[in-house]
């Protein structure tokens, strides 16, 4: 009965008080909290408890076990499972660390400067960083538990290092997309071509750049849908980037009109529909007259906006407005389908 009632009271004593650790750490950083309004890192700090309290206990199980001289079944096993529980927590916690404090890094450079095109490029940026550090603790932390937890498998490490080379070979060839994407999206990290945030044009469609990450960028489609491309995309063919040197852009509508348009009118209407607007900024507009063909003529009507989504919508009102004002005052400039005879030229004498 001894035998089960120790090992059960040690376990059950160790995890209470790692639990009960792991409770005061949180109730002293909910405090510094409240306390220290300043700064976000005290409740960012907070997403760590779970990991935390996950390597407290398998810390202290391990050190518990070998004080009070507990003997259980598969012994090895145990010893196996907990060290591994510990390599694997405390990666965890690492990452969730490094996570919380690049937001909060990220939210006091977001408070320093009102220029929004600089905090998405340390958004893009802290992004990568952290996707890199993630992996790399992942590939240490395995690493690490296949050398210590499990010796026996050193000699298989030992017989691969033998082939190296034609491993190296083989693996080169094989990954050779999934680095070109690695580095390709390093580039776009630190290179500024591309940023979260972004108002982009790829492949015929008009969207928000919502996630960059090691392999993949994602962009969201203006009607909710995610089109998903390989970052390397970015750096090997043209796009859009409408963000690019500043939020400003200019919008043109192109209409198709007869040659009997009043073309000053309609230039006329066009300002007064404009002075009118919230969301043209007021910088520049115009209406010309850029294309004729034998029936039609084209007619180019330019306006500026703050952003994309601005000139988006002016664009849609102004073609809305200018046809419905033709329509209602001018109906003979909208193009039409000739269907009368060709007159013919006078006959001399």
């Amino acid at each position: 009965m001894d035998d089960v009632l120790r090992p059960l009271l040690v376990i059950s004593g160790t995890i209470t008080l790692t639990l009960l650790i792991g409770w005061l750490i949180d109730r002293m950083l909910r405090m510094a909290d409240a306390r220290d309004s300043d700064t976000r890192i005290w409740g960012l700090l907070r997403r760590c408890q779970l990991p935390l309290q996950v390597l407290l206990a398998s810390a202290a199980m391990q050190i518990t076990y070998d004080v009070f001289d507990l003997e259980l079944s598969r012994n090895d096993v145990l010893h196996s499972v907990l060290a591994t529980v510990t390599i694997a927590s405390a990666a965890w916690l690492a990452i969730r660390a490094a996570g919380a404090f690049a937001e909060n890094v990220l939210t006091r450079y977001a408070a320093r400067t009102d220029d929004d095109a600089r905090v998405r490029q340390f958004h893009t940026q802290l992004a990568m960083l952290r996707r890199v550090v993630t992996s790399v603790l992942a590939v240490v932390a395995a690493a690490v538990a296949i050398l210590l937890v499990f010796p026996s498998l050193r000699a298989l490490g030992t017989s691969m290092l033998a082939s190296a080379g034609v491993i190296g070979i083989i693996a080169g060839v094989a990954a050779q997309s999934m680095l070109g994407n690695l580095f390709a999206g390093l580039q776009v990290a630190f290179g500024d071509s591309v940023k979260i945030g972004d108002t982009v044009v790829v492949e015929g469609e008009w969207g928000t750049v919502e996630e960059i990450s090691l392999a993949f960028l994602t962009v969201r489609v203006w009607d909710d849908r995610r089109l998903t491309m390989p970052v390397s995309y970015f750096n090997s063919r043209p796009y859009e980037n409408w963000s690019r040197g500043g939020h400003e852009i200019t919008g043109t509508v192109f209409l198709q009109l007869d040659h009997s348009t009043p073309v000053p009118e309609l230039r006329k209407h066009l300002q007064r529909f404009l002075l009118g607007r919230k969301d043209w900024d007021g910088r520049s507009w115009s209406l010309v007259i850029t294309d004729t063909t034998a029936s039609t003529i084209e007619v180019r009507a330019a306006m500026s906006a703050r952003d994309a989504s601005d000139v988006w919508t002016l664009r849609c009102a102004v073609r809305e407005e200018l046809i419905a004002w033709l329509r209602d005052t001018h109906p003979y400039a909208l193009p039409r389908i000739a269907t009368a005879p060709a007159t013919l030229p006078p006959t001399k004498p």
